[in-house]
C-alpha cells in the first residue's frame, strides 16, 4: 500500500528551515489562503481591507492587496481547513476560491535588524526600499518566479509563490541568503 501522508510543499514530512547568519528561512505549510473578489453591487464586508501596496491583520486574517476589489487572505493555522468556507462568513456576498494548495510560504527573519533583509531584497527584487516599509505588499519577480513579497516587520518577510515551483523559490532564496552570510 502506498504512503499517503502528506507532504509540505518542498517535499518533505516536516517543514524546511535554514539560517544563514542574521537570516532564517522557514517554509510555512501551516498557513491557509483565499483569494477574494468583491462583487459589484455588493456591500463592502465588515473588515478593514488594505489599499495598493499593502497588507493588514485583522479579526484572524492576514489581507494582501492584489487589485482593485481584490486581496489575498492568509488565515494562520488553517491550512488544513476548508479556509474559503471559513472566509465566507466573515465576507458574505463575496466570490472566494481557496488557494492554500496553490501556493508556498516561506518567511524571512533576521536576528540583527532590519539590514540584513534589506541587503537580502536589494538581491532579491526590484523593489523600492524607500517605500518598502512594514506593512507594504507587492508582487514582485524573484529570479523568475512570481511572487507576492510582505514586509512583515523591520526584520520579517514573508514570500509567497507558487507550489508548482516551491524548489526553484526555495533555492534562490537559499542562495541569496547564502552569499550574504559568506560576505559577512
Amino acid at each position: 500500500m502506498p504512503d499517503l501522508s502528506p507532504l509540505c510543499a518542498l517535499g518533505a514530512a516536516t517543514p524546511r528551515r535554514v539560517t544563514h547568519g542574521a537570516l532564517t528561512l522557514t517554509e510555512t505549510p501551516e498557513c491557509g489562503l483565499a483569494s477574494l473578489a468583491l462583487r459589484r453591487d455588493t456591500p463592502p464586508p465588515a473588515l478593514d481591507l488594505p489599499g495598493p501596496g499593502r497588507w493588514q491583520a485583522a479579526d484572524g486574517l492576514t489581507l494582501i492587496w492584489t487589485g482593485p476589489g481584490q486581496w489575498l487572505v492568509e488565515l494562520p493555522g488553517a491550512a488544513e481547513t476548508d479556509v474559503a468556507a471559513t472566509l465566507a462568513k466573515k465576507v458574505p456576498g463575496a466570490s472566494i476560491t481557496e488557494q492554500t494548495d496553490g501556493w508556498v510560504l516561506i518567511e524571512i527573519a533576521s536576528s540583527a535588524g532590519a539590514a540584513p533583509i534589506e541587503r537580502f531584497l536589494e538581491r532579491a527584487a526590484n523593489i523600492d526600499l524607500a517605500r518598502f516599509g512594514p506593512g507594504s505588499a507587492t508582487r514582485s519577480p524573484i529570479e523568475h518566479l512570481g511572487t507576492y513579497v510582505l514586509r512583515r516587520a523591520e526584520d520579517r518577510l514573508g514570500i509567497w509563490g507558487m507550489r508548482s515551483a516551491a524548489e526553484s523559490l526555495w533555492h534562490a532564496l537559499d542562495t541569496i541568503a547564502g552569499r550574504l552570510d559568506s560576505r559577512g
